[in-house]
């Protein structure tokens, strides 16, 4: 496998964190009784979020 396919693997996965931790605080701000755009908001920052801190980890990792 190629180092190139590794790194865009390592990435999807980063962005599938980000998915899971958008949605999840999207919902609890609904939960909460957060506006619609409100919980969207929030759920677009924590996806932003936690992508940049995962990518940031594993390129200090050495991984990237």
């Amino acid at each position: 496998m190629s180092p190139y396919a590794v790194k865009t693997l390592i990435l999807l996965v980063a962005i599938l964190i980000g998915l899971n931790v958008g949605i999840a605080t999207a919902w609890l701000a609904q939960v909460r009784g957060a506006h619609v755009a409100l919980a969207i908001r929030d759920g677009g920052v924590a996806f932003a979020g936690a992508v940049t801190l995962t990518v940031l980890l594993l390129a200090h990792l050495g991984l990237l």
